[in-house]
């Protein structure tokens, strides 16, 4: 019996066009800036050093460390210190209402729906804990936040390592086989599976994707427990 459900976001509850159309070109024109403006803040000043410490460049200049954050933007890369400024800069695009965080039809009804009959919800996303906070608190259908109970990202590990899946287990704190993942991708489902954990594909637009063996959805108005 399932009792716990972790979704992913990008191409699974919002579509991969808002985050790679609207969210990341927001961040990439606004970063220099930002970089500039509020390096002298301890938050942007710790995701500095955090930058200079993956590139293993103690002492590289703040244009530098902005070069590199737009080359990681460029390249989709799910480096941690990348998205907690990318949130940064997301949080102040929602608080003025040039953003609003984009949801399929039907994600909304479905999540309360399920937080009604008990099921413990959580978010687990290469996006930062914050930026998926911004996200669902200012979509669409409103602020979503208190359906969930966790907002799993990057810091508890990579989304195609099955040792993640692991740990989120354990902080749930239920079986591995009482916990469903939804997601768009493959490997990250593979990685669920590995650890024992049930999951969904979610193939919005009935492409012809390599979702392996699992089972495919286009919505979660397809989803029954």
């Amino acid at each position: 019996m399932i009792k716990a459900i972790v979704t992913d976001i990008e191409g699974t509850t919002t579509s991969i066009s808002f985050v790679a159309d609207v969210l990341f070109p927001y961040a990439r024109a606004r970063m220099a800036d930002f970089i500039i403006e509020h390096q002298g803040e301890p938050e942007v000043a710790r995701q500095i050093e955090a930058v200079r410490s993956e590139i293993n460049n103690a002492d590289a200049s703040v244009q530098e460390v902005i070069d590199t954050l737009i080359g990681w933007i460029d390249q989709d890369q799910k480096i941690t210190p990348l998205k907690s400024l990318q949130g940064m800069i997301w949080q102040s695009g929602y608080e003025s209402g040039e953003l609003t965080g984009h949801l399929y039809p039907e994600v909304a009804a479905c999540l309360a729906h399920w937080k009604n009959q008990g099921i413990h919800l959580s978010v687990y996303s290469s996006g930062s804990e914050a930026a998926q906070k911004l996200l669902f608190g200012n979509s669409v259908a409103g602020d979503l936040t208190p359906l969930f109970e966790h907002f799993f990202d990057t810091r508890i590990g990579g989304k195609r390592e099955p040792e993640s899946y692991r740990h989120i287990q354990q902080q749930l704190k239920y079986a591995a086989d009482e916990i469903l993942f939804l997601s768009d991708i493959v490997e990250e489902l593979d990685a669920a599976a590995a650890a024992g954990i049930n999951t969904l594909a979610l193939n919005r637009d009935h492409k012809s994707l390599d979702l392996g063996e699992h089972t495919q959805i286009s919505g979660f108005d397809e989803i029954t427990l």
